[in-house]
């Protein structure tokens, strides 16, 4: 059994949690998935910052430029950028995903204010702490972007490539594919059509691409280093932690908001 196996091996009781995770079953009409959307678009926006640290680790971004020494992983993460950053929308325009998801979020009138003051507020120098003050942000989901930063600052490639593959792109499929079949939304549906898009093409590329060039990243980057194959296992465990608990307080924030209505 390879390292890579042994360690999803361990990892399968949490990915399970997430696979069955009530949350599906939550989306049931426009406004549970307006919820939904309001507060994971905070995790796609953090996702970039994990992408951008491994490119920052894997390749030259500096000037004047000099060769990293490893061409593999500079392939396997300048893949993912170019598709994660400049991939085409259903219209054929490039544009990010996390471009894409503040569209699909038009589309289904979610609020798109707080994330777009948030991100306003780290673009003006602000740190995560002082941004996340000026739109009073939920706790949880402070936490899951935290957690993000705190690996990112460890500034050891291989626990990025940890949280970034295990964390996500190894696990997005499966819990894009239960929101999908398990929510009311039809690809006919106009009303969803941005969000369908999105969500399918994030299965189409994490489960046949990214996924699995993301495996053979972390593979480069510990090599036969016990240790650090040790924190790729610790840091792939957190990880799927504070998306469980994200899950969770997604799932109470939509129910409670529907007992109200009642």
């Amino acid at each position: 059994m390879s390292r890579i196996q042994e360690i999803e091996l361990q990892l399968d009781p949490i990915r399970n949690q997430l696979k069955s995770h009530p949350l599906y079953s939550t989306l049931s009409n426009l406004e549970d998935v307006a919820v939904f959307m309001e507060k994971h678009v905070f995790a796609v926006w953090d996702f970039m910052s994990l992408l951008k640290a491994l490119q920052n680790h894997l390749t030259n971004v500096s000037v004047p430029w000099t060769p990293k020494g490893n061409g593999a992983t500079a392939r396997f993460i300048n893949e993912i950028v170019m598709a994660e950053e400049s991939d085409v929308n259903e219209l054929g325009e490039a544009m990010s995903h996390y471009e894409m998801y503040i569209d699909a979020m038009h589309q289904v009138k979610a609020d798109t204010h707080t994330i777009g003051t948030f991100v306003t507020a780290i673009r003006a120098g602000d740190n995560i702490q002082t941004a996340a003050k000026k739109i009073n942000l939920e706790t949880p989901i402070l936490e899951f972007i935290q957690f993000t930063m705190d690996v990112i600052n460890t500034h050891k490639p291989h626990c990025i490539a940890s949280a970034f593959t295990f964390g996500r792109e190894d696990v997005i499929p499966d819990m894009f594919l239960e929101i999908v079949s398990q929510s009311e939304t039809k690809e006919n549906d106009k009303t969803y059509g941005k969000l369908l898009y999105y969500l399918n093409r994030h299965i189409e590329l994490d489960g046949d691409e990214h996924g699995p060039i993301s495996l053979k990243m972390v593979q480069e980057l510990c090599g036969d280093d016990s240790v650090k194959w040790a924190e790729v296992l610790e840091t792939a465990k957190a990880a799927l932690e504070c998306r469980l608990k994200l899950w969770d307080h997604i799932t109470d924030s939509i129910l409670k908001m529907n007992t109200l209505e009642v």
